[in-house]
């Protein structure tokens, strides 16, 4: 299957998530946004169990960094989680903005803020919530939060430029973002590139690194940097699935890069 329109996109996305929102987290560790064509990618070697306000129950293993360790939050901010699923880098936000504090998430998928909310009732939280909602058009009012964060998302999002603009809309004057996602330095194989689940697997819809620092600066962000960068690596088991063994090799002795990034960037 290949992807296709961004209507379609979206839909493969969700229906994956939807999926994945309904298994147990040690399903979904040691994967880029999940497990890809029942293989594993080697991304998530960050351990959140160390973090004040980590929920191992928020915990689906869905991301490619810990954006709040660049997010410079502080006590009493408003934080707006995009792509929150579960809630695992929310919970871990509202320990840093304290009770005099609030975190909202957004995901578009009913079945993560299901889940979300279902965390949230356990703890009891009254300053956070979880609203449906799509990146390009976010549920949130207009300079309304003091930090955005989001982790391994982005990628997902067809319209990359519109999601940037949403995140300028969103961030009150001065407010500033904490993103952790995923890049490519150099072009993907074709067969990588158009294959739907790898899309879903945050690997196909990754934008150029430059390319994706250049649309940050273009929608008007200042003091854009990259606070962290870590190489990643696809298992032989999944590249063979998608590609032949000369192809492989081929990609395998190219220097195209996936990369994981957390960029900052102020308003």
């Amino acid at each position: 299957m290949k992807t296709g329109s961004p209507n379609e996109i979206k839909e493969v996305v969700r229906e994956k998530y939807g999926r994945i929102a309904l298994r147990t987290p040690v399903l979904n560790h040691g994967s880029c946004c999940g497990s890809v064509a029942g293989s594993d990618c080697t991304v998530m070697s960050d351990d959140y169990s160390r973090l004040e306000g980590y929920n191992p129950d928020a915990d689906l293993g869905l991301g490619c960094g810990i954006p709040t360790e660049f997010a410079r939050i502080q006590t009493g901010q408003t934080v707006l989680d995009l792509g929150s699923g579960a809630g695992n880098d929310a919970f871990v936000a509202r320990r840093l903005v304290g009770d005099a504090g609030r975190v909202i998430g957004v995901d578009m998928t009913e079945a993560m803020i299901a889940r979300a909310n279902e965390n949230l009732a356990k703890v009891g939280f009254a300053n956070m919530e979880f609203r449906l909602g799509e990146i390009e058009d976010l549920p949130v009012d207009s300079d309304s939060v003091d930090v955005v964060i989001s982790n391994c998302v982005l990628n997902l999002v067809p319209d990359k430029a519109r999601a940037f603009a949403e995140i300028h809309r969103v961030l009150k004057p001065g407010g500033h973002f904490a993103i952790s996602d995923i890049v490519l330095r150099g072009v993907l194989p074709s067969e990588l590139k158009d294959a739907a689940v790898m899309y879903t697997g945050c690997v196909a819809g990754a934008m150029q690194m430059q390319d994706y620092i250049d649309a940050i600066h273009r929608t008007g962000f200042r003091n854009v940097h990259i606070g962290r960068e870590k190489s990643i690596t696809l298992p032989d088991e999944l590249l063979a699935h998608f590609l032949s063994n000369e192809r492989r090799k081929a990609f395998l002795a190219s220097d195209v890069a996936i990369l994981s990034i957390t960029v900052y960037g102020d308003k």
